[in-house]
């Protein structure tokens, strides 16, 4: 069995990573496999809304990396994998799975990935998506608002509770763990770069 590449692009929520993975993905469909963190999140379907609403969502904590570790290992062993969908407007998980297909390259995005150590040793390369902290909460805010069902006063409040704090606190620091540090997920000149690793490595495959 030929290895597979994994490739982990991290950043602060509204960065653009996830934008960055899926113009990779898009460029190379056949080839890549698109993991999201998002989809890991804990299920708390057993716990009230008002309180899930609560939750501290930009924790390590809050998600369920030993499920994401496993699934990712699958797919890399050439195995297909049933991977949560998350609903964000119920705060838990949807009663959907998406079937992941095994594919040359894993494509691996999040906001927390490069804080896991398990996760993070499975990449073979590591990116951070760095974004000026006012651009990110108003593109979080523009998102949220539009697939999330959220109001601005939700997005305002968890914003300074949760993500910000825990954004200075656990996700900037892995940028240490970065191999290629990048400005913004429309950055053209990091996805040429990225783009020809991935040509690269696919031509040696055959």
């Amino acid at each position: 069995m030929q290895e597979v590449f994994v490739i982990g692009i991290a950043g602060g929520s509204g960065s653009g990573k996830s934008t960055f993975a899926k113009r990779l993905q898009e460029r190379f469909p056949d080839d890549i496999a698109l993991v999201s963190c998002d989809n890991y999140y804990l299920a708390r379907t057993g716990m009230p809304f008002e309180e899930r609403k609560r939750q501290n969502y930009d924790s390590p904590e809050a998600f369920e990396f030993d499920l994401m570790i496993r699934q990712i290992t699958d797919l890399k062993n050439g195995k297909s994998v049933l991977c949560p969908v998350y609903d964000f407007s119920l705060h838990t998980r949807s009663e959907r799975v998406i079937e992941i297909q095994p594919k040359p390259i894993i494509l691996i995005d999040g906001i927390l990935i490069f804080a896991e150590p398990q996760l993070r040793q499975i990449m073979d390369m590591r990116i951070y998506v760095e974004t000026d902290a006012d651009e990110r909460i108003l593109r979080r805010a523009r998102r949220d608002m539009a697939e999330r069902g959220r109001d601005l006063d939700g997005i305002i409040e968890q914003y300074l509770a949760t993500v910000k704090p825990m954004h200075n606190q656990y996700v900037e620091p892995t940028k240490a763990y970065a191999d290629i540090i990048i400005n913004g997920g429309l950055n053209d000149r990091a996805y040429d770069l990225v783009k020809n690793k991935i040509q690269s490595i696919l031509r040696k495959r055959g």
